[in-house]
């Protein structure tokens, strides 16, 4: 059941993503036509794309992006034997873990914070466009959790494979 939610979910979230992004290229030449050909000078759009672009970039890393997609800087673990890189993919996705987790409460006081504010244009609270953070670091948080699991139970991470031997 769950092998055949996943993949639907996961085209599910590229779709909203790629509705957020058309979203903000259509505000984006909205506001070059609105700006260029009529004089008008439309704030609106500004606040719109601001939001957008916000809300597209932390959930796409929440959801559509897998971890083989992200900038690594691994060098030196590529270099290793394949325990070793077990082992080192185990410590970084444990510190990510750790330090997502530590940062929550801070986080939602931050962000609970703006129900209180309003948005300059739309007056909409600033927890709604703030939210997405909150959404994001359990997303994140869950998805390295997984993984931690993953590792343990043998599964390397950066060979996209079962260890068969350990080294």
């Amino acid at each position: 059941m769950m092998a055949r939610l996943l993949p639907v979910l996961a085209k599910a979230a590229e779709g909203v993503a790629a509705g957020m992004l058309a979203a903000i290229f259509a505000t984006f030449i909205l506001q070059i036509v609105a700006r260029y050909i009529f004089g008008w000078s439309l704030g609106w759009t500004i606040e719109l794309s601001l939001s957008l672009w916000l809300w597209l970039v932390l959930f796409t890393c929440a959801f559509v992006l897998r971890e083989r997609d992200h900038v690594k800087f691994d060098v030196l673990v590529t270099s290793l034997r394949p325990g070793a890189r077990r082992i080192c993919a185990l410590l970084a996705s444990i510190s990510i873990f750790a330090a997502l987790l530590a940062s929550v409460p801070d986080s939602w006081d931050y962000v609970t914070f703006y129900k209180i504010k309003k948005s300059a244009v739309f007056r909409i609270p600033l927890i709604w466009v703030f939210s997405i953070y909150i959404i994001f670091l359990v997303a994140v948080i869950a998805r390295y959790g997984w993984r931690i699991a993953a590792i343990l139970r043998g599964y390397n991470p950066d060979l996209d494979q079962r260890d068969i031997m350990a080294d």
